[in-house]
C-alpha cells in the first residue's frame, strides 16, 4: 500500500509528464500548420520566417520529447485532430481571401496566441523540475518574440 507523500509524488509526476504531452502535441501542430501556411504564402521573406518557425517548433518539440523521456515516459509522436480540422479551414479560408499572405499571418497570430496561453498556464499550474521549467520558459519568451514579429509583418502586409 501507497503513503500519501508516495501517491503524492506520482501524482506530480502524471501532471508533469500529462502537461509535457500536451505541450508536445501543440509543438507538432505548430510545426505542421507552418509547414501548411508555408505552402500557402507567396512572399519569399515570408516563406522564410514561416520556415524558419517550423525548425523552432520541431526544435521545441525535440527538447520536450527528451524531457518526457527523462521522465521515463513515452512521448507522442504525433499533434491533435483538432489541428488537422484548423489546417483544413486555413485551407479554405486562403481560398476565399485576396491576400493570402495576410490571411496566412492572421492565423499564425492565432496559433501564437494559443501557445502562448498554453505554455503559460502549464507553467503556473505544474511543478516542473528548475531544468524544465527554465526550457518552457525559454520557449515562452521565444513564442512571445514570434507574436511581435508576426504583427509587424502584418503591418507590413497592411
Amino acid at each position: 500500500m501507497k503513503t500519501t507523500r508516495e501517491s503524492a509524488k506520482e501524482k506530480s509526476q502524471k501532471e508533469r509528464i500529462n502537461s509535457l504531452q500536451e505541450l508536445l502535441e501543440k509543438n507538432y501542430d505548430a510545426e505542421k500548420g507552418y509547414k501548411k501556411v508555408l505552402e500557402e504564402a507567396d512572399n519569399v521573406n515570408l516563406k522564410e520566417f514561416l520556415k524558419q518557425q517550423a525548425v523552432m517548433r520541431n526544435r521545441f518539440a525535440t527538447e520536450i520529447h527528451k524531457a518526457i523521456r527523462a521522465l521515463n515516459a513515452e512521448p507522442k509522436e504525433k499533434g491533435s485532430a483538432t489541428a488537422d480540422l484548423h489546417r483544413t479551414w486555413i485551407d479554405l479560408k486562403t481560398l476565399f481571401t485576396k491576400n493570402d499572405d495576410e490571411a496566412v499571418l492572421e492565423e499564425c497570430l492565432r496559433g501564437e496566441k494559443a501557445s502562448l496561453k498554453e505554455y503559460e498556464e502549464k507553467l503556473k499550474k505544474t511543478a516542473f523540475s528548475p531544468e524544465t521549467k527554465a526550457m518552457l520558459e525559454k520557449h515562452l519568451q521565444e513564442i512571445r518574440t514570434t507574436v511581435s514579429e508576426i504583427q509587424h509583418l502584418e503591418d507590413l502586409a497592411d
